[in-house]
């Protein structure tokens, strides 16, 4: 019976040992094997590893990029101006040994980040009037500023096992005393903006009436011009064609006497009309039989 007891315990004895002596990795994290409060071993290969039982112990940091929401903070821009910052932080471990003895868990490596972060924010907005954070320029602008921050925040943040991947801007939020000082300026600014856009546009369209104006009485110029020379020519060859047809001194008196007649003519259009004639006119005479 003693001997069935003994056997009992060491086999527990040897389970305990073999699996406190194990311990496995996962794909995306690190495990450290720390012993007396010292890491004496580091790895990222996933699957099965040992440590030495009840000695050594094992601690754990994820690989994934991690997320940490900065809380709002106030900043000081270069012309005097109190702005709040709401930003967020994408950060990793990179060495993870380096991270458990400098800062040891993710909540102090938020702290830490959050104080580099701000400190940074601080500096550079320092330098910047807040016309040129609040402006209607290209982003691009803005993300070459926040670019900077991030790769200044990484920089400090490697001496704690930390990479920062990125430093995003949510917000810039006004306090109320300057609500109304930059929402004024930036109606100024539209203002400005489309009275230079409405100049130009008048300008342009001055400069277009003028030219089409100029190419009409150059066209209307050249029209009149051409139409008096196509009447003169006419005029002439009418002329020419009456003296080729009365060439004769009978064909000019036949002439001058349809004329007469055609002149009667109209004269005697309408109603109690009376003509006046000389008595040597040859209508006279036509008319009074005397001819």
């Amino acid at each position: 019976m003693k001997k069935s007891a003994v056997f009992v315990i060491l086999l527990v004895l040897v389970l305990l040992l073999g699996v406190n002596s194990m311990f496995t990795v996962r794909e995306n994290e690190y495990a450290c094997t720390v012993r007396f409060s010292k890491i004496i071993d580091t790895t990222d290969s996933a699957g099965l590893h040992f440590k030495i039982p009840f000695i050594d112990s094992v601690k754990y940091f994820t690989k994934a990029t991690q997320f940490y929401d900065i809380p709002p903070s106030e900043v000081l821009t270069s012309d005097k101006q109190n702005m709040t910052v709401d930003c967020y932080i994408l950060w990793s471990i990179s060495d993870p040994k380096l991270f458990y003895q400098t800062l040891g868990s993710t909540g102090v490596a938020e702290q830490r980040l959050d104080a580099l972060t701000y400190n940074e924010l601080k500096t550079v907005m320092g330098t910047l009037a807040q016309a040129d954070i609040i402006n209607m320029n290209d982003g691009a602008e803005r993300n070459r500023i926040y670019e900077g921050i991030a790769a200044d925040v990484d920089a400090l943040a490697k001496t704690y096992g930390i990479h920062v991947e990125d430093v995003k801007i949510k917000q810039f939020d006004l306090p109320e005393s300057n609500l109304n000082a930059v929402y004024n300026r930036m109606i100024s600014e539209r203002k400005q903006m489309a009275e230079k856009y409405t100049a130009d546009g008048n300008y342009e369209a001055s400069i277009i009436r003028n030219n089409v104006d100029k190419q009409v009485s150059i066209i209307v110029s050249n029209a009149e011009a051409e139409a008096a020379k196509l009447e003169a020519e006419g005029e002439a060859e009418y002329m020419r064609m009456l003296a080729e047809a009365y060439d004769s001194d009978d064909k000019k008196d036949f002439y001058e006497f349809s004329l007469a007649l055609d002149a009667l003519k109209a004269s005697l259009d309408g109603k109690e009309k009376t003509i006046i004639l000389d008595g040597n006119s040859e209508l006279a005479k036509i008319l009074m039989g005397t001819n």
